[in-house]
């Protein structure tokens, strides 16, 4: 790309490995967003049906999950962010912060969510990783009454509501320019911040101008 652009609006002929190491040497190369990890070793893989169907609307607590996993890269070390909300109010009701994007983070996740909650045919919509296609997730889940669902592989916006509050974590909580440059007991205090102010601080329209947590309980 980098190339191209230079034939085109500087009319320079440049090798394009030539480009790479001039980048290189400034240190002015592009990040690569890492790949997902499609795939656990020797695990048996469960792929269920999209049972939320982009219904994102829920009518009581616990009716309407969704949940996700995102990359922290702002520590000395890649962290990794699983989360779960209620449709019903955009509530957080769970996440786990750790540096192995494996089954335990999504198992932890669940089992901090399932807490003191009726979650007997609660829809739990996620994308098809490995972590929530494997048995022991899938199996989990069936134990505690929750019917799980997928996203189409390659579709974002079967989930767009968890991805699109990822998404806000991270605009408002960091800075591109925070990228491997905190420490990792830093990026978790933020999280943890950023989690009790989105809860119990900040108003939404869809929910009247109350907080999730307000409107859960009035709604009680």
């Amino acid at each position: 790309m980098v190339r191209d652009l230079l034939r085109k609006e500087h009319k320079l002929k440049v090798n394009r490995n030539t480009v790479q190491r001039i980048m290189q040497k400034f240190n002015i190369q592009c990040r690569v967003k890492p790949k997902r990890q499609n795939y656990i070793a020797g695990e048996s893989k469960i792929v269920v049906p999209n049972y939320l169907n982009r219904e994102f609307h829920a009518s009581k607590p616990s009716e309407k999950w969704v949940t996700d996993i995102t990359y922290l890269p702002y520590g000395e070390k890649m962290l990794y962010l699983s989360t779960i909300m209620d449709l019903f109010n955009n509530e957080i009701l769970a996440y786990t912060i750790s540096d192995k994007q494996d089954k335990a983070l999504v198992l932890d996740t669940l089992k901090r969510a399932c807490e003191g909650r009726d979650v007997s045919g609660c829809i739990l919509h996620s994308d098809q990783g490995s972590q929530y296609t494997s048995y022991d997730f899938q199996e989990d889940a069936k134990k505690r009454g929750i019917i799980t669902s997928m996203s189409r592989r390659g579709n974002c916006f079967d989930n767009a509501v968890i991805e699109s509050f990822h998404s806000s974590l991270k605009s408002e909580e960091f800075s591109p320019l925070d990228r491997g440059k905190l420490t990792n007991h830093t990026v978790r205090k933020k999280i943890e911040s950023y989690m009790y102010y989105y809860n119990y601080c900040r108003p939404f329209t869809k929910l009247n101008c109350q907080t999730p947590v307000e409107f859960r309980v009035k709604a009680a």
